[in-house]
């Protein structure tokens, strides 16, 4: 049982982000990417920090995890969010949630050059189908063709209008925040470090959205619409984000992150329930492709070997 439910404890991240992203997807349509993505971060912080409050527990940070702590808040925080709810915007939350969730993958290298952990024959394989099956969702098909086969036709707008580029360095940021993490909390919680990140990283992007628009950040937005906001925010955002980052800074990463493309399974479920939205035929080859992966990188020990990890914090049940 104990097993188990560190197993549906490492789960619960994943699930919360695929469904918050069904719930984001409309309302950068009705508000705009900037105000989404604060909105996000700002009042999750807030109920990370004061949820700790209330159990009493200190919300001091040690000095020497400063530098680390802002710049974490920049990447994971204000770039993250940002580059996430711009390309919701083109991209849809089933298959917006694939591209971001192929950071496993670049989590996995990060972790095996400033950690040691050990990728195994089996994980390579498995990178590379994911790797492979991200091609197949999300590189914009005049990009594609510009790369391939040189065409001369013009990849600068279309490729950004789409969104999966959007995604795809949503991804990059969100590895690399997952990799900060364990600087950023040396000597101080990592709870901690996750609260005041989100509020510290919505900042420029509250100040960014009244410069532009010269208006409070409150969105005329229906009951039904903060609701959603709510869950993105509280949920899939406060409660998320606390479990995964404490969870990053006590386990394996690889293991762990890899988990994250399961969370497309639950943003194509509730996206199709709920918004409408498909996958095309090869957006599908690439789904599996994906999924395979993080069926043969979490299980690479188990297929190969007995595991051989150099550098890394005690496993919680991976």
């Amino acid at each position: 049982m104990t097993h188990l439910w560190r197993w549906l404890l490492m789960l619960l991240p994943f699930v919360l982000w695929g469904t918050a992203m069904t719930a984001m997807a409309p309302l950068v349509h009705s508000s705009s990417p900037v105000l989404v993505a604060a909105l996000r971060l700002l009042p999750a912080g807030v109920a990370v920090l004061a949820t700790l409050l209330a159990l009493g527990r200190p919300l001091r940070v040690s000095c020497s995890d400063l530098p680390w702590l802002f710049l974490f808040a920049l990447v994971d925080g204000t770039i993250f969010q940002f580059l996430l709810a711009r390309g919701l915007a083109s991209t849809g939350a089933g298959l917006g949630s694939i591209l971001i969730d192929s950071q496993p993958l670049m989590v996995a290298l990060l972790a095996r050059v400033l950690f040691g952990e050990a990728i195994n024959p089996v994980g390579w394989i498995g990178l590379s189908l994911g790797f492979l099956g991200i091609i197949f969702l999300g590189v914009p098909l005049p990009l594609f063709r510009y790369v391939v086969f040189s065409t001369k036709e013009s990849i600068s707008s279309t490729a950004w209008e789409d969104g999966e580029l959007w995604m795809l360095a949503a991804a990059v940021a969100m590895a690399s925040g997952t990799v900060l993490i364990r600087y950023a909390s040396r000597s101080s919680e990592p709870i901690v470090i996750t609260g005041w990140h989100m509020i510290i990283g919505s900042l420029p992007l509250v100040i960014w959205h009244l410069l532009t628009t010269h208006k409070l950040p409150i969105p005329t937005w229906s009951i039904n619409e903060w609701l959603q906001m709510g869950y993105a925010s509280l949920l899939g955002g406060a409660l998320a984000y606390g479990i995964f980052f404490w969870l990053a800074y006590k386990i394996e990463l690889t293991s762990f992150s890899t988990l994250g493309f399961l969370t497309p399974v639950f943003a194509i479920f509730s996206g199709g329930l709920l918004l409408g939205e498909r996958l095309s035929a090869t957006q599908w080859i690439g789904a599996i492709l994906a999924l395979s992966s993080v069926i043969l990188v979490s299980q690479r020990r188990r297929l190969w070997g007995p595991p051989t990890l150099i550098g890394t914090s005690k496993e919680l049940g991976v």
